[in-house]
């Protein structure tokens, strides 16, 4: 899967909500990924967290039209049992952090798969996993 980030929450729901204070730079984030050939992979837990922000801080009609948009344009995937092993591993070593199991299995999968996270949520920097950036 070289050539391909995996999305987090963050950056997935400030590019569809226009009051996101992110919303600019996910645009623009989606834009390069575009331009520079890069695939986005999203796991199903994120893919079920975000449509349900976009649900319920967007409408039914946004949320529809969003879920569409990813099946289209992204790779989905199931986290495998070994993830939310190594996700529950995470939480338990960093106990100061209020690590969701959102983000622990998002940072498994990234582990096992060697692919950076598109994410704007210092998690992933203090668990120590690549974060795609701008360059």
């Amino acid at each position: 899967m070289s050539g391909t980030v995996l999305a987090d929450t963050g950056p997935l729901y400030a590019a569809v909500d226009p009051s996101d204070e992110h919303h600019e730079r996910a645009q623009g984030e989606i834009r390069r990924l575009n331009s520079e050939g890069l695939g986005v992979a999203v796991c199903y837990p994120t893919l079920c967290e975000c449509y349900s922000l976009v649900l319920y801080k967007l409408g039914a009609g946004t949320a529809q039209g969003w879920l569409g948009e990813i099946e289209s344009n992204s790779f989905l995937m199931n986290p495998t049992p070994d993830d939310f092993r190594e996700a529950a591993r995470l939480i338990r070593g960093y106990q100061d952090q209020s690590l969701s199991l959102f983000d622990a299995v998002t940072a498994a999968v990234s582990r096992r798969l060697g692919l950076p996270v598109w994410a704007y949520d210092h998690h992933f920097d203090i668990v120590r996993v690549e974060v795609w950036r701008e360059a």
